[in-house]
């Protein structure tokens, strides 16, 4: 309401007939961009301490609340579980299994779909999930060691619509049959807003590149991309640290 009485005190101000109301909206307007004039050591200064409180809050945040408080929702997790940037949104009856040295953003959604039986997520060590990614696990979603996942990836094992208009205007869910299991073998890495649908496996040491949208299972040890994504490039598993 506020704001909005000042937006209409704005506007009226710019376009008031008499000079010295314009004027003044000129005044009020500098005045809320005044600087203040400060040496550059000192703004190095107040820099290094802003980064110190921020990092030093952030870091007990993370160790002393948010870490443990996500534990509370695994079902099993491993040693060295690193959680960046607050707390992942979990909803559904989901089992999520972590191994060790797991590092996942803060900002992931984790959901299990109501009508299916133990949903589970359960994802290896040294595997990295990135910013704002999403997983929608039908039935399962299975994700290897040393699996690296970017950010805004979205693997859905299931939609949780129907695919009839009707059905899914009275709010019905979706059937059996369009549900299905995503397998990311040991040393995938999927590219930034990459999509992976249900009933796909991506075969060990496979790169999907950025964008790219995974409607078919994909080899181990390949480049794919597009969409939808298409083997464009064959890697020797032997330049792969982990084969």
């Amino acid at each position: 309401m506020l704001a909005h009485q000042l937006s209409h005190l704005k506007i009226w101000l710019i376009n008031h007939e008499n000079p010295n109301y314009r004027k003044l909206f000129v005044i009020l307007k500098n005045m809320r961009a005044c600087d203040i004039p400060t040496p550059h050591w000192l703004n190095k200064c107040l820099l290094s301490l802003y980064l110190i409180i921020r990092n030093t809050t952030a870091s007990f945040a993370r160790v002393l609340f948010f870490t443990p408080a996500f534990k509370g929702r695994l079902s099993r997790y491993g040693k060295r579980l690193y959680l960046f940037g607050g707390i992942p949104f979990v909803s559904g009856p989901l089992e999520i299994s972590l191994g060790d040295d797991c590092r996942v953003s803060g900002q992931t959604t984790f959901s299990g779909r109501s009508q299916s039986d133990r949903p589970q997520l359960i994802v290896g060590s040294n595997v990295d999930i990135g910013w704002q990614s999403t997983f929608a696990v039908g039935r399962q979603i299975i994700i290897g060691d040393n699996v690296r996942i970017a950010g805004k990836a979205f693997l859905f094992g299931y939609s949780g619509h129907s695919m009839d208009a009707a059905l899914r205007a009275q709010g019905a869910g979706d059937r059996e049959e369009d549900v299905g299991d995503i397998i990311l073998e040991k040393d995938v890495w999927l590219g930034t807003n990459v999509t992976v649908c249900p009933n796909v496996t991506i075969g060990q040491g496979t790169v999907v590149g950025t964008g790219s949208v995974v409607t078919k299972s994909l080899p181990p040890f390949v480049v794919a991309a597009g969409n939808p994504a298409k083997v464009i490039k064959q890697l020797k598993a032997e330049e792969n640290h982990y084969a």
